[in-house]
């Protein structure tokens, strides 16, 4: 059974878990560090009717399923959305660039990461001094950035941060001020703002887990620096293998190749198949690409250590070897 929220231990689990949040994003006091249940799917449609009025509007960009999701559910709700950019025209295999953004925007809608189709905005753009919303749910904490730039940030936990069953949400003082009264209490961000995210019960144990997180990011990594170096060797020797082979073919252009999600083909679909299931018999699990695409995906999140990224590229070598 969980411990009560309303006990000291877990005032102290939360308290601490938003800390550290706090020490390793750089987060000064403008931004409140939520958690909210719903997952990033709530944030969908929580995300446009907290901060657009009826006369507001915010752009989009597009660059995969769930930025796709995103704006679905903004639409849902009758508010003006422009998508300024997207990347549908090459199956999503990039991140746009060149963007005309609006200047009347309230925000800039972007996915940080897009797990299904391997893209990752390498830098975030410039919009204007419109502040940045952004869906980070596979990415966060495998990097550092400026977080001035955002208005809000939120992650479902279960890819870096945790288990699955909670959100995290970073939001600004300035977005906070435009939550209107008149929304349901659980759909309003100041509810939670407010109660320090226990208006209701949180999910304890999820929240508990993203508090060991953040104390093995902070305590054995040494901080998101120290984290992305080993999540870009990682990723290197992954695209390194695949780069230098005629059986494996990357999907997405290499300026916006992900480090979180390294997806891939091979010369057929039986061959892929059965690279998916001797590679699950030798211990490596994962890797059939999103049924919405196929070939083969590789993910290699915050807690996979360099040497089973090593281990998994002996293995490829070794059916190209045999299959080639």
């Amino acid at each position: 059974t969980e411990i009560s929220h309303r006990s000291k231990w877990f005032d102290n689990v939360i308290n601490d878990a938003i800390e550290r949040t706090r020490r390793l994003l750089n987060l000064d006091d403008k931004f409140h560090v939520l958690f909210i249940q719903g997952g990033a799917s709530l944030q969908f449609c929580m995300i446009p009717m907290n901060l657009l009025e009826t006369s507001d509007s915010a752009d989009y960009v597009n660059t995969g399923t769930w930025s796709t999701k995103a704006i679905k559910e903004a639409k849902i709700q009758g508010k003006t959305i422009k998508v300024v950019a997207s990347s549908e025209d090459k199956n999503f295999s990039y991140i746009p660039k060149n963007i005309t953004f609006s200047n009347d925007a309230v925000y800039t809608h972007i996915t940080s990461n897009n797990t299904i189709k391997g893209t990752q905005w390498a830098s975030f753009p410039d919009t204007n001094d419109v502040p940045l919303v952004a869906d980070m749910s596979s990415d966060i904490m495998c990097r550092p950035f400026d977080v001035d730039k955002f208005g809000l940030i939120y992650a479902g936990a279960q890819k870096n941060i945790g288990p699955a069953g909670v959100c995290m949400v970073i939001i600004r003082d300035d977005m906070l001020n435009r939550v209107p009264d008149s929304l349901p209490s659980m759909l309003k961000y100041t509810t939670y703002s407010s109660k320090n995210s226990m208006f209701n019960t949180p999910p304890c144990f999820a929240v508990y887990t993203i508090q060991l997180v953040m104390k093995w990011l902070e305590e054995t990594i040494g901080g998101l620096e120290k984290m992305e170096e080993i999540n870009q060797k990682k990723a290197h020797i992954l695209y390194e293998t695949i780069d230098a082979s005629d059986f494996y073919k990357g999907t997405t252009q290499p300026d916006s190749r992900s480090l979180m999600n390294v997806t891939f083909r091979l010369p057929d679909e039986e061959l892929e198949k059965r690279f998916v299931e001797q590679a699950m018999e030798n211990g490596f699990g994962g890797l059939k690409g999103h049924r919405s695409v196929g070939g083969c995906r590789a993910s290699i999140y915050n807690a996979t250590p360099v040497v089973a990224v090593e281990a998994l590229v002996d293995f490829m070598k070794n059916y190209e070897q045999k299959n080639g």
